[in-house]
């Protein structure tokens, strides 16, 4: 995947380095963040509530968005402005006006969100209370070592992902899937996910085009694409952590399922194909 020549918007809030501070007060924000960590990446809810109160203390102050130093802040950067890129002219033919998050926000350990307490145990996640994505990029050594899966198109992957979740907060969605239920799967955490997995198929499919041709990614790049998708679907997950696969406990999808979203909205480049509430079969 070649994305360095890329225009690079410095939408990214860098708190890596300034210590993991809690939100003060927790309550309704850690029980957002806790439905959060369970609805987005099948952790625990407990677990998160746990982790949040423990954290508890002073709140962190906002750090200014720009450019950043490093590779891999770099190409968070590439990525979420390409995203951006592709996204407005889709809105715009819709007669709409496409509004990034409010910021990627790249973090150690643990930090405040408008959801509460973000810690790195949940992996990455998009926040819809203060419209930001969170990233703590130890994340891609999970990605590779616990998942299998490896290449800079899979982190690409991750990232597009989440902003795809952004979306669907820009179109009311989230509300939507939310009334569904969040465990099952036919629920509506799972058609939210898959649906995520489209759209991040689709900035794929025209990221080339949108970016003057400065991110290019070739067929290797797609499959390690899949692969990830692969990799992180519910039965590939519950039957390898533990030894049983639960589809009434799924909240993103089988393995199956999430390569066969992100593959049809890369080989459309068409939103529209990602209805995954209107589809009959997932």
């Amino acid at each position: 995947m070649e994305w360095r020549g890329a225009r690079r918007s410095g939408n990214i809030e860098d708190r890596r380095g300034l210590g993991g501070v809690g939100v003060a007060g927790g309550g309704i924000g850690a029980l957002v963040l806790a439905a959060i960590g369970y609805f987005v990446f099948g952790i625990d809810p407990q677990t998160t509530m746990q982790v949040a109160q423990d954290l508890q203390g002073p709140t962190q102050q906002q750090v200014a968005k720009g450019q950043v130093g490093d590779a891999d802040g770099q190409f968070v950067d590439a990525i979420e402005t390409s995203n951006a890129e592709v996204w407005g002219p889709i809105f715009a033919a819709q007669g709409a006006v496409y509004r990034p998050p409010e910021s990627v926000v790249l973090y150690d350990n643990a930090t405040p969100t408008g959801c509460g307490t973000g810690q790195s145990a949940m992996g990455p996640f998009y926040c819809p209370a203060d419209r930001r994505v969170y990233l703590d990029l130890t994340f891609w050594n999970e990605l590779e070592s616990r998942f299998g899966a490896k290449g800079e198109f899979a982190r690409a992957y991750v990232i597009s992902h989440e902003i795809g979740h952004h979306v669907q907060t820009l179109l009311g969605t989230s509300e939507a899937a939310r009334r569904l239920g969040a465990k099952g799967a036919e629920s509506g955490s799972v058609r939210l996910e898959l649906q995520a997995d489209c759209y991040a198929g689709v900035w794929a499919a025209r990221a080339a085009e949108t970016s003057n041709g400065q991110i290019v990614i070739n067929r290797a790049d797609i499959e390690d694409g899949l692969g990830a998708a692969a990799a992180v679907g519910d039965d590939t997950i519950q039957s390898r952590s533990q030894g049983q696969v639960v589809p009434d406990s799924f909240t993103h999808g089988t393995s199956a399922q999430r390569v066969r979203w992100f593959t049809r909205g890369y080989e459309r480049g068409d939103p529209a194909v990602c209805d995954t509430f209107a589809a009959s079969r997932l």
